[in-house]
């Protein structure tokens, strides 16, 4: 049996063990883990494993949110998912995602926050992240081509995370880049900069939006921009029209 949860951690340490095994996942913000004395930051892109009767402490900093999945060994009612979790916790570890499990665990955890806590759905996403592990942590490493850049993960990305400010700190790590690297390589292939093309993607959002009557209120808190006034700007730079002009157009056609 899984259980899964959206946490925030406290700014304060902690320092625990428990009967269960323990995936972590970091979602928003940084935190800290130390678990038998080694220690490491789990932030976006980052999480452990923690076996149970591990001891392990723990500390938020600052605005943080982590996914965890506690999954009780005494209680697993599939053989074969029980064979996989062994082998999965056999030692703590810390371990870095790619970028298509971080699609996946953005995906998961929109279902998550719109989900009761007592719904079997979140106990089916707990297990969903828990058998992505399991492969990821027994496929060879890869070589990883720096230069590559994956369009489409950052395409779901950034739609999956529209709602808010998104750092290219955030898009470079999806795809174990350094920011300046990152930035270099997205603008030699695409011909402009991640923020123009984030931006790019927000106002091609609202535009779909507006299309399908929303209001520019609406939209512009849709799409992450801090005000109509600044939705307003960005559109009619981009488009050489404004959301209001725009709207009364698809209505009058």
């Amino acid at each position: 049996m899984t259980t899964t949860e959206l946490l925030t951690l406290p700014d304060t340490a902690n320092n625990h063990d428990h009967k269960y095994h323990q995936l972590v996942f970091g979602l928003e913000g940084n935190t800290e883990f130390d678990i038998q004395g080694r220690g490491a930051n789990v932030g976006l892109g980052k999480g452990c494993l923690v076996p149970s009767a591990t001891e392990h402490a723990f500390c938020g900093m600052g605005e943080n949110r982590i996914v965890v999945i506690n999954i009780e060994t005494s209680q697993l009612n599939s053989t074969t998912l029980q064979t996989q979790v062994s082998s999965l916790f056999d030692k703590a570890s810390y371990f870095s995602l790619d970028s298509q499990r971080q699609v996946l665990l953005q995906a998961i955890c929109q279902e998550i926050k719109q989900t009761p806590a007592n719904s079997p759905l979140l106990q089916a996403c707990g297990n969903t992240l828990l058998l992505s592990m399991q492969n990821l942590m027994s496929e060879p490493t890869p070589r990883r081509h720096h230069t590559h850049i994956d369009l489409a993960a950052l395409d779901l990305y950034i739609q999956l995370n529209m709602h808010r400010k998104i750092s290219i700190a955030e898009l470079a790590a999806s795809v174990f880049l350094s920011p300046s690297h990152f930035h270099s390589c997205f603008k030699e292939k695409t011909g402009i900069t991640p923020h123009q093309y984030a931006l790019r993607k927000r106002l091609e959002r609202g535009k779909e939006k507006l299309a399908a009557g929303w209001t520019i209120l609406q939209t512009a808190e849709h799409c992450g921009f801090s005000s109509q006034s600044a939705f307003t700007h960005a559109f009619r730079d981009h488009f050489n029209i404004t959301p209001a002009r725009c709207q009364k157009t698809i209505i009058e056609y």
